[in-house]
């Protein structure tokens, strides 16, 4: 309730009557006054005027679910949706959650996230009121194994088409998922998968944004940066998370089509930074340098050797960084 009557407030811009709120929800004007002071206890800034109604005149920085509810518009992505004050893991959280059954597309967010998962066992850690950890479980029972790697292109695309849309950054894509600006990193992803008898039980993608985090520890400084850090200015976490979870739908449906990228292909090559410039693969055992030439159906970067051949680098447990630094 609490999340129609914002929606609609939100929306209008301007005062919207009681009896409006009544007729379309079919409820009292009693449900809708204390749904308006439950709204006003979280923080929000609601104006009311007798003969007038009701207006909404500021906003708290809020992801709670009454908020993006408020403000998402998906047909499956979020129909059910956890959002968490603290959290050690919120991928770990949505796996306890998928494995007691949950449906495709629930996701889990979290304001505090304390032991959140890069690649290779690295931490990424979000600190409480500043970041972005968001979780989603789908199940593409169809889909082979071998192909859950490309859901990571899909997220870094999905991130990189939100910070567009909600500051008007131009953010890039080092492949394969991390999104960067000027250079630097500014959210990961971790997609995490369960089988049963070779077919996908469910996945879990994972995705960590520095929205409006400004410290970073010495190690990252040169590689890390936030989208607070690019602005000089706090970033709308709940706008991104929704404009996040809106484009990822659009690229998982269009993926499922084919079960590969094909559709999407020219969309992640405008995107990527490491497009026709020398990169350094970097595999277990086995380095060499080439010219990044985009990507296949397949979500391998095309990487042409010196003899003129052309690698297809798969996604996994293989890192790509740029000849003088990190792209």
């Amino acid at each position: 309730m609490k999340s129609s009557i914002l929606a609609v407030l939100r929306e209008r811009q301007d005062f919207v009557s009681g009896q409006e709120l009544c007729d379309q929800f079919q409820v009292s004007r009693t449900a809708v006054w204390k749904g308006i002071n439950q709204l006003k206890e979280d923080g929000y800034d609601i104006e009311a005027v007798p003969r007038k109604g009701y207006r909404l005149c500021g906003s708290p920085d809020s992801i709670s679910e009454v908020e993006i509810r408020s403000r998402l518009h998906t047909a499956w992505a979020a129909d059910t949706l956890y959002s968490l004050a603290t959290v050690d893991s919120t991928n770990d959280y949505a796996k306890k959650l998928a494995e007691d059954g949950a449906e495709h597309g629930t996701v889990v967010i979290a304001d505090e996230q304390t032991k959140g998962k890069g690649r290779r066992g690295r931490t990424w850690v979000t600190p409480a009121g500043s970041n972005i950890a968001v979780s989603m479980v789908v199940r593409p029972s169809e889909l082979k194994p071998e192909k859950a790697s490309m859901m990571t292109l899909l997220a870094g695309m999905a991130v990189a088409k939100a910070v567009q849309e909600v500051t008007g950054l131009s953010a890039g894509i080092k492949w394969p998922n991390d999104t960067v600006l000027n250079g630097k990193k500014i959210s990961g992803t971790l997609t995490e998968m369960s089988m049963e008898l070779g077919s996908i039980h469910y996945l879990v993608i994972g995705t960590g944004i520095n929205a409006n985090e400004t410290r970073f520890p010495e190690e990252l400084q040169q590689t890390a940066t936030s989208l607070k850090c690019e602005l000089g200015r706090d970033v709308d976490r709940a706008g991104l998370i929704c404009a996040y979870l809106q484009a990822f739908e659009d690229y998982y449906d269009r993926f499922m089509e084919y079960q590969d990228l094909r559709l999407l292909v020219e969309d992640y090559q405008h995107l990527l930074v490491n497009m026709d410039r020398e990169v350094k693969v970097l595999e277990p055992g086995n380095e060499y340098c080439g010219t990044a030439r985009g990507i296949n159906a397949a979500g391998c970067l095309l990487v042409e050797r010196e003899d003129g051949s052309i690698t297809e680098v798969y996604a996994g447990e293989v890192s790509v960084r740029g000849i003088y630094g990190y792209v």
